[in-house]
């Protein structure tokens, strides 16, 4: 029998997943990646909190990353105030900035306080420099969103013409 002294105090230890790691393994755009893939990133994105009425990012800016929702609510809205979307804890926003820095086609408001991530364009640059198998992995399943949302954009289309 071993003695307790020397028993292994790790055992049955399991680390706690960080707020921001369980954020990122439900968002899409990082679907597929090993863990140690997520800790990289992980350590890597920017974490902010924003006061209600406060904007993430203006219409007509340029765009610099993506944001996913940690808490709170935010509004996307079209330059004259239009309310796009209202996105809540666990959507994402603004991930075509990861593939091109064009100026933003509408404005994200924080519609109560709210905890978002940033995952910057120069950020995912670097990932790729670095380490292209893992940076593909990253727009290879952006591709996927983007192709997914303009066959959804498409078919709304379609349908409003056959509605006229």
């Amino acid at each position: 029998m071993i003695h307790p002294i020397w028993s292994n105090i790790f055992r049955g230890f399991q680390r706690k997943e960080s707020q921001t790691e369980i954020a990122l393994k439900q968002v899409p755009v990082f679907e597929n990646l090993k863990k140690r893939e997520l800790k990289e990133i992980g350590k890597i994105v920017h974490e902010r909190d924003f006061l209600k009425d406060e904007y993430v990012f203006k219409c007509n800016t340029p765009g610099l990353g993506m944001y996913i929702i940690i808490d709170g609510e935010i509004v996307i809205e079209g330059d004259d105030g239009t309310e796009f979307a209202r996105l809540m804890k666990g959507d994402f926003f603004g991930e075509t900035a990861l593939i091109n820095d064009d100026k933003r086609n509408a404005s994200a408001k924080a519609f109560s306080d709210s905890k978002v991530i940033a995952f910057f364009r120069s950020d995912l640059l670097e990932i790729i420099r670095r380490n292209p198998v893992f940076g593909t992995k990253i727009l290879f399943n952006l591709s996927n969103i983007m192709t997914k949302r303009l066959r959804k954009s498409n078919n709304l289309i379609q349908q409003t013409k056959d509605n006229t």
